[in-house]
């Protein structure tokens, strides 16, 4: 029986692995990329493509404009102080104070990251709005003729709902944190005399610093862009820029104000994540 005679296996191409970043990156373009070069194109220049930096620079001295820029920077940075310290006191309780169920509080807290940020204010219209829970009780049992409690439709209304909506996002790091901690330091530690706010100065709080800057700088990010809380309270007077960029757009047909403000929040947001990456980096979070 004559030997059987093998056939040359097919010859398979094999695309360079290098190739593979093309559809991702066409992709990315496509959705991406190109929408902002619209809005940078729209900002830069008028509609016959001359380059109108005068209108650049009307925009960026225009009153509403420093004002919008001022409450966005105020807002988000009072938020954010309020999201680490709500959620420093909460992440020690949970993490150091055990209690019958501390993980079902966990899992509660947990679950504001999953709800609309609307959800939250309309809650907090039914408790604290001029015709809330609250206002209607003190109302009836003192027979005031007026809401006594009229703070949610103010710069403080957004910080307190805001602080509410993203306090979680530096809780959750924090008790993945506390979690690394050695139990045997701070005994050692109480053993030794120390009290509890000692202990959490020079054993806890060292190890939850990567953790504070982490939640802390995506709670900024996060602020500084929030357009459904401040939007939905509708607190008088309180423009920030995403409110400002939907004002002028939709409002006003302003589009080349509204894509110039776009761009300056783009710029601010893209600063605030390269710093956040640059501290994330050294700290090793």
């Amino acid at each position: 029986m004559a030997d059987a005679v093998a056939l040359p296996a097919p010859m398979t191409r094999r695309v360079p692995g290098r190739l593979w970043i093309v559809p991702p990156t066409a992709l990315l373009a496509l959705l991406f990329f190109y929408p902002l070069a619209l809005i940078a194109r729209q900002a830069f220049f008028d509609d016959s493509g001359v380059a109108n930096v005068a209108e650049f620079a009307r925009v960026l001295h225009a009153r509403f404009f420093l004002n919008a820029l001022m409450n966005t920077i105020t807002i988000s940075v009072a938020a954010t102080a309020g999201c680490l310290i709500v959620g420093l006191v909460l992440g020690l309780i949970l993490a150091f104070v055990p209690f019958p169920g501390s993980g079902v509080i966990a899992r509660l807290i947990d679950t504001f990251i999953a709800l609309p940020t609307f959800l939250v204010t309309l809650a907090f219209t039914f408790l604290y709005g001029s015709a809330g829970m609250l206002n209607a009780g003190l109302m009836e049992m003192f027979s005031l003729h007026a809401p006594p409690v009229d703070f949610l439709y103010s710069t403080w209304g957004v910080i307190l709902a805001e602080v509410t909506v993203y306090s979680p996002f530096v809780l959750r790091p924090l008790l993945a944190a506390f979690s690394l901690i050695d139990r045997g330091q701070i005994e050692a530690a109480s053993v030794l005399g120390a009290r509890p706010f000692r202990i959490v100065r020079q054993v806890i709080l060292p190890a939850a610093v990567p953790a504070l800057i982490a939640g802390g700088s995506l709670c900024l990010l996060l602020t500084v862009n929030e357009f459904g809380i401040v939007l939905f309270i509708g607190a008088k007077g309180v423009i920030t820029l995403p409110l400002l960029i939907y004002s002028k757009a939709i409002q006003e047909s302003a589009y080349q104000v509204a894509c110039i403000i776009a761009v300056v929040n783009i710029v601010l947001s893209l600063g605030l994540f390269g710093l956040y990456r640059l501290a994330a980096g050294r700290l090793g979070v």
